[in-house]
């Protein structure tokens, strides 16, 4: 399995800057293999510590504040020396241990020459909340479920070299465009969790991966009450049993009444920034003007909330996999394929995406890149219909106006057709 992140690792590896690095991402994106893999391929050697199985770690870093000394003594645990820029250090399920966290600001300041990594499933949480972690002395990386490119990569190589090579404005062939759309809808069902891809190149076995992810399910619930800390778990898995429901009304900011019948944002506020916090959700900022800088105009009360895998929410929705294969009208097809959308845009511009919803108009999402605003609708099929789309478009006349369909891609107007499966490649293409 290739990941995109792993190039980033590259890059962080050869900047002079580099500072010792923190990767985020909820439990089971492939934060353990990845680091693993990076130390594997690029470096002479690793060593792996684990605060989560090594208990006796911790005294080592609760005792000693020296990172010259902390080395020496990992080094006796690991029974090989650990050299500087050769061996890359790797600190796992590191929440667990706040003051190892804390001790990359000493390998900063004293001891830039050694190569350290930090991960944990819930250290968004942690590094959430003032003074848990040294700021400003560590890079951030994170990491989410494979997007669709890489789940292409790893399921259909062949085609992976085709999709590899689709231009801007690039006519696709339709023997192509059917067999990336049945890639498409295969992503809808297995996600981007990797032990789901894993088990669907191995097996292609789709109630395999439905047991999969009610597994991964499960274990998420049972992680809110373990890790919550000052937040109500109950509030916490409340808000995560909602989501289908929240996404299934349509085009409607987040309901707190719906979660619990009288709910008030104070009830569940924090429960919700704990998700996001943790990588669970990605919250999406109703906007009040399309408008450069778009987060000057955010609604900080009105918000949509999205899984960070579809084919996860895909599962909770308990959506039977022949609606998607069939081509079937379901309900729960616009919610699926904005999730899907989300997934794919995230990280690809500098600014998160919003939505624009008033009394009259509603826009899926809403991009910025540089000084441009892009407008963005999403179709699960291929239906055209958008009036509010359409009508933005002809009182703004946008540079850039999209529409991610089952469609081929083509210009309709002054509104670019984009294939659902190319919504990973959209900023290339402006």
């Amino acid at each position: 399995m290739k990941r995109k992140a792993f190039s980033q690792l590259v890059k962080w590896k050869e900047n002079s800057e580099r500072k010792p690095l923190i990767l985020r991402g909820a439990r089971q994106v492939g934060k353990t293999w990845l680091m693993k893999e990076f130390g594997q391929n690029c470096y002479d050697s690793f060593v792996y510590f684990n605060f989560d199985e090594e208990e006796e770690l911790k005294s080592i870093f609760e005792t000693n504040k020296n990172p010259h000394r902390i080395i020496e003594l990992l080094s006796m645990i690991a029974g090989e020396k650990i050299l500087p820029e050769k061996t890359l250090v790797i600190f796992d399920e590191a929440q667990e241990c706040p003051e190892a966290l804390n001790s990359l600001k000493y390998f900063k300041e004293k001891a830039n020459e050694y190569h350290v990594i930090a991960a944990g499933s819930l250290l968004g949480t942690l590094l959430a909340q003032p003074k848990s972690y040294p700021v400003g002395m560590v890079n951030l990386l994170d990491l989410f479920p494979l997007t669709f490119d890489e789940f292409l990569q790893a399921t259909d190589p062949p085609l992976f070299a085709y999709y590899e090579s689709i231009q801007k404005d690039q006519m696709i062939e339709e023997i192509f465009h059917n067999r990336l759309l049945e890639a498409y809808n295969s992503y809808l069902i297995i996600g981007g969790m990797p032990e789901c891809v894993v088990s669907w190149v191995e097996h292609k076995d789709p109630a395999a991966v439905s047991q999969i992810q009610r597994e991964l399910v499960e274990i998420y619930e049972n992680d809110f009450g373990k890790h919550n800390g000052k937040v109500n778990s109950g509030r916490i898995l409340m808000v995560f049993r909602s989501i289908v429901s929240q996404l299934a009304k349509s085009n409607e900011k987040f309901i707190y009444g719906a979660v619990r019948p009288g709910g008030r944002a104070r009830d569940f506020e924090e429960a919700i920034e704990w998700l996001v916090s943790a990588g669970m959700l990605n919250r999406v900022y109703n906007v009040s003007k399309m408008e450069h800088p778009l987060a000057a105009f955010d609604k900080l009360d009105q918000f949509k909330l999205f899984l960070f895998d579809t084919g996860l929410l895909k599962h909770m929705a308990g959506v039977d996999n022949s609606a998607i294969l069939l081509k079937a009208e379901y309900q729960f097809k616009g919610p699926l394929t904005e999730n899907y959308v989300l997934q794919q845009l995230r990280g690809q511009f500098e600014v998160d995406p919003r939505y624009y919803a008033d009394k009259s108009r509603e826009i899926d999402f809403v991009l910025q890149n540089g000084t441009e605003i892009i407008p963005v609708e999403t179709k699960g099929g291929e239906d055209k219909s958008a009036p509010s789309f359409k009508r933005y478009i002809a009182e703004r006349h946008p540079e850039h106006a999209i529409r991610f369909s089952k469609r081929g891609y083509r210009k309709d107007g002054e509104i670019t057709n984009v294939p659902l499966y190319l919504a990973g490649k959209i900023k290339e293409f402006l």
